[in-house]
């Protein structure tokens, strides 16, 4: 999931994550990504710090709040690179954090190290 208030970075990222055979599910910001999770279920969210309504570190932290969520690997996309933004992306329990403008190499090194974790995870769990 990708969820972005840009619809030109949610339609680059699409593109890229398409490109490498993942199935995309876009959201326009925080709100509209909470209805469409506990519909799809994504493996893997990606989300933006700077939206309205709802920013990425909320969104992150309602996500990661939800007993059903909180295993679901979040990604913080923002184009601030500092340690105080990483630090809070943390806190509200990101697992990575990437800054813009990102690359079809960043996304998808992202998405195979959280599959790769999922992988590992599922087979525990069996």
């Amino acid at each position: 999931m990708v969820i972005d208030d840009s619809n030109t970075i949610r339609r680059s990222a699409e593109i890229f994550l398409k490109a490498s055979g993942c199935q995309v599910i876009l959201a326009e910001d925080g709100f509209d990504a909470l209805a469409k999770i506990s519909n799809e279920h994504p493996d893997l969210i990606f989300v933006d710090i700077m939206m309205p309504r709802l920013d990425g570190y909320q969104t992150c932290s309602l996500i990661k709040r939800n007993a059903r969520y909180k295993t679901t690997p979040v990604i913080m996309l923002s184009s601030k690179d500092g340690l105080f933004d990483r630090a809070r992306g943390r806190m509200v329990g990101s697992d990575q954090y990437l800054t813009k403008p990102f690359t079809q190499e960043t996304l998808i090194e992202a998405v195979q190290i959280y599959a790769a974790k999922a992988k590992s995870h599922q087979k525990e769990v069996d």
